[in-house]
């Protein structure tokens, strides 16, 4: 290729970038009306929508002609949609913290950089915080691939009035970070605990010498590496960069498909997109035969489940409550009917959110 059709081609580029800014421009002016419209109808309004969006990040990865990947396209839309949004209205999100955690990514894969991620230090106060209107909405982890639910997570459900309205599915990578270039030199790491238990196998093998402290979280540990020449931390890339702590090795889980998926909560319940998911929450009679009675429904109706965890009620000693994913929204007829005879059957029965599937 000579020089003049390659000058052509950054011409032909700089082009496309011009068209592509006026269509952004565009875009954002669209989103701006939009605003307007709905503060002059609507009472309330409701700016952000979760089942909208996840229509159009499905609509754009399935008619998407290439050469960019699937993802790509959908990250890239997704920034679009966040920027867009913040000037309909600014959200705030809170999460579980600190800054650098594998829910502060999760955060902003789902809502994109222009929202605002408001850290928070367990996941009691990520509830709260959404509860009192602190937050628009939460994010918290609620199971790993390798190391199952959490059941922190699980327990806050059960007094909490939020619903669920969004997943989000992120592959997790651990890196070993730390100040010493030595291995041998490290006398402990630090990290969070399901970090630790996803990383069991490799430190077994690379530093059996090492005390394994369990701490709040993998942002936590990285930041007292930065400080503890004879300390490492499990931890994200986004974590070692924000903290100044030199990576030494690479994924350190002992599962290449090691992930974890991720719940978005809020007060509003979402309607639906066409490819959901329903959590729900049952409790029954401690006697022969119940369990079977809850999933008989289920089964007869051909709903898909796709988890289910048991929990302690803490209401009286060895009864337990259940928590289920059903493939599906609630305003579905299949799922409608199901929920009505399980509230003949079940003693509790509550729905925590109908929400979009993760788009990967």
């Amino acid at each position: 290729m000579g020089a003049e059709d390659l000058g052509s081609l950054r011409n032909r580029i700089d082009a496309l970038d011009g068209q592509l800014l006026e269509l952004l421009s565009e875009r954002a002016r669209c989103a701006e009306a939009v605003a307007r419209v709905k503060r002059d109808v609507e009472p309330n309004p409701v700016f952000y929508r979760p089942e909208r969006e996840a229509e159009i990040l499905r609509r754009v990865r399935d008619e998407n002609p290439g050469p960019l990947s699937g993802e790509a396209v959908v990250r890239l839309f997704r920034e679009i949609m966040s920027e867009c949004l913040a000037l309909e209205h600014p959200l705030t999100v809170a999460y579980l913290g600190p800054e650098g955690t594998f829910t502060h990514l999760a955060a902003r894969k789902h809502f994109g950089h222009a929202v605002q991620a408001t850290p928070l230090t367990s996941i009691d106060q990520v509830f709260g915080a959404v509860e009192a209107g602190r937050a628009h909405f939460g994010v918290v982890p609620i199971e790993n691939s390798s190391e199952g639910v959490v059941t922190h997570t699980v327990d806050c459900f059960m007094d909490s009035t939020l619903q669920i309205c969004g997943e989000v599915v992120t592959p997790i990578h651990h890196h070993l970070l730390a100040q010493a270039e030595d291995l041998s030199q490290i006398r402990r790491v630090r990290a969070h605990a399901q970090a630790l238990a996803q990383c069991r196998q490799w430190l077994d093998t690379h530093l059996p010498h090492a005390e394994r402290e369990a701490v709040s979280s993998n942002a936590r540990a990285a930041e007292v590496a930065a400080k503890d020449p004879e300390s490492a931390a499990i931890a994200s890339r986004v974590a070692a960069e924000h903290y100044g702590v030199p990576l030494r090795v690479q994924h350190v889980e002992d599962r290449a498909d090691n992930t974890t998926r991720f719940l978005i909560i809020g007060t509003a319940a979402t309607e639906p997109s066409g490819a959901d998911r329903t959590s729900i929450m049952l409790s029954t009679a401690n006697r022969p035969g119940s369990l079977y009675a809850l999933l008989k429904p289920i089964a007869e109706a051909g709903i898909s489940l796709t988890r289910i965890e048991s929990r302690p009620s803490r209401c009286t000693q060895w009864t337990y409550v259940f928590f289920l994913d059903l493939v599906g929204h609630q305003k579905d007829p299949a799922i409608r009917d199901c929920l009505e005879q399980l509230r003949e059957t079940a003693d509790t029965v509550k729905v925590l959110g109908s929400y979009p599937q993760a788009a990967t």
